[in-house]
């Protein structure tokens, strides 16, 4: 699922492969051949590819187009010379290593000859005119907070407290932007789909369900007796255990492939909102470590890496998304909504330490493709937005302040409440989009 890229104590399956560590800081990717039938060739808990939808796409993209979201979206990093053989006039791609499949598609003379799109979302340029003061009118739009917060905080590793202060859970400073973010997007003509709007998992799935998947994840990279649980919280091998493997498929698997079933066959909106906080390393999270640092970057579909692109559905995932140019829609918004997010935030853009799992895109100097879960499996652009470092001394303040009207002091400087600058930036972005792209 969706993973902090600077967290030390990010859990990850066993067999991951450690990408980075600078400092206290930690990052693991999430590649793994397992599924409950390993021939299936398939992600984490992921669903055979229906290769046949992708006859809808025929002659509806050209060689040059496609050969160019290859190169600088999708595949930076390469993959196999097998995976996808591109010719002049079609493309072969892999279905099926052990079975030799493989799925032909066809490309479009030139761009006159292009067949439409077949897609349920709309871009800017389809949607009907829009009058001056609703740039969004028309718009269907999907808010998913990320992570669950609540009573899950500690499960998903996304809390932490200083002193007596009040806990910092992600998943509930997500669900407050959100419901900030509605009324500001209605009132400009949108509307506006939750994803989550509590505090409770949208999947019916609980760790107890995937405790003999986990089990067996376990035994396939070499723990031949896995236990349940360990004896403490910071055991070293905690990782190895059947409970910790287990809660991983339910709240970073499970929930992920449900909501993106919510996004693909119930509200089929035009763009998904994924509304995260960022943070650094912060170790114990009984006793984090505060930080004088802050910055801001958003993410956008693709970057696969090579092993990835080794799994079936990732592949065909890949593609769908792909011919279906969510990238042409999702980029220039991403673009124009970090823009506004920087100016209001007054945030650097972040820097990845490392180029092995992202590249950076667009004019913006703040957005970067990357191949999540989310990004790659909603059916529509998805902008990810990563705004503050949590355990930034400011930002951390600003958390404690709560939300509020008007200007407050903190740390000595006059600010907006966190959650309506992260809010109001947001809506303020997509309105400067929608309103350039629809000619207003």
């Amino acid at each position: 699922m969706v993973f902090k890229n600077a967290k030390s104590n990010h859990r990850c399956f066993i067999g991951c492969e450690m990408i980075f560590r600078i400092t206290l800081l930690a990052t693991c990717l999430s590649v793994f051949p397992i599924t409950e039938k390993a021939a299936d060739n398939l992600g984490i808990l992921g669903a055979q590819p229906k290769w046949a939808v992708l006859e809808k796409y025929q002659e509806t993209i050209t060689h040059d187009e496609f050969t160019r979201l290859i190169q600088d979206v999708y595949c930076t990093h390469g993959f196999a010379p097998d995976l996808i053989e591109i010719s002049e006039k079609t493309a072969r791609i892999l279905m099926n290593r052990e079975a030799q499949k493989f799925f032909t598609l066809r490309f479009a003379e030139n761009d006159a000859s292009r067949k439409p799109v077949p897609r349920l979302w709309r871009p800017a340029e389809s949607l009907p005119p829009a009058k001056l003061q609703k740039p969004l009118s028309g718009l269907r739009i999907a808010l998913d907070p990320g992570h669950l917060g609540g009573t899950w905080a500690k499960m998903e590793e996304r809390w932490f407290q200083v002193g007596n202060s009040a806990p910092v859970l992600e998943g509930d400073l997500t669900l407050r932007v959100a419901r900030l973010l509605a009324p500001r997007l209605r009132e400009l003509g949108a509307k506006v789909l939750f994803i989550r709007n509590s505090n409770e998992p949208v999947t019916a799935k609980r760790p107890g369900d995937f405790q003999e998947l986990a089990r067996k994840i376990l035994i396939k990279h070499g723990v031949p007796q896995p236990r349940v649980d360990a004896p403490a919280p910071n055991d070293p091998e905690n990782e190895q255990t059947i409970r910790w493997q287990s809660e991983i498929l339910f709240y970073r698997y499970s929930e992920i492939r449900r909501r993106a079933a919510l996004v693909n066959f119930k509200f089929h909106p035009d763009l998904v909102l994924c509304l995260h906080f960022n943070a650094e390393g912060w170790g114990d999270p009984n006793n984090p470590m505060l930080l004088d640092t802050n910055h801001l970057h958003l993410l956008v579909n693709g970057s696969y890496l090579q092993d990835e692109l080794e799994f079936d559905d990732e592949r065909f995932e890949m593609i769908r998304r792909l011919l279906s140019r969510a990238y042409d829609e999702e980029l220039p918004l991403a673009d124009v909504v970090a823009t506004a997010m920087a100016r209001e935030m007054q945030l650097p853009p972040y820097q990845y330490p490392t180029t092995l799992t992202t590249t950076k895109v667009g004019t913006s100097g703040y957005v970067y493709a990357r191949n999540l879960l989310a990004t790659r499996i909603y059916r529509c652009p998805v902008v990810y937005c990563e705004p503050y470092v949590m355990n930034g001394n400011d930002v951390f303040a600003r958390i404690q302040a709560g939300d509020y009207e008007g200007m407050r002091n903190i740390n000595g400087v006059e600010s907006k409440s966190i959650f309506r600058e992260y809010a109001d930036s947001v809506a303020d972005g997509l309105a400067e989009y929608y309103s350039k792209a629809r000619g207003l």
